[in-house]
């Protein structure tokens, strides 16, 4: 999988569902901005959890934004490896699946 085309195919699927239904994607934006902003919890540290979540719920898209962030928040290889261990103990057999496209996804945006 390309991650990049990915996350662009991505993008522009919100961008169509942002014009089809502006007030429940700002509803989104807005739970977003609420959720990410700052708190007790970093930025990277969130991202970390929205990975774990990602991978758990198998949802790609998920992973490869989150993925993103969590590099511009700070994150390592290492770092991301570690919560694909902690999402497959909670999750089984389908998180060891998606945690290793967590992974991918790492090495192809960093590349």
């Amino acid at each position: 999988m390309d991650w990049k085309d990915e996350l662009a195919e991505a993008n522009s699927n919100l961008a169509a569902y942002r014009r089809a239904s502006p007030e429940g994607a700002a509803g989104f934006s807005a739970m977003h901005k609420a959720a990410m902003g700052p708190g007790h919890i970093g930025t990277k540290e969130k991202e970390m959890i929205c990975i774990a979540i990602g991978i758990v719920r198998q949802c790609v898209d998920c992973i490869g934004f989150h993925v993103k962030a969590a590099i511009a928040a700070g994150a390592t290889r290492d770092e991301v490896a570690e919560v694909v261990t902690v999402s497959v103990y909670m999750g089984g057999g389908p998180a060891y699946m998606y945690g290793v496209k967590a992974l991918q996804a790492f090495d192809h945006l960093t590349a």
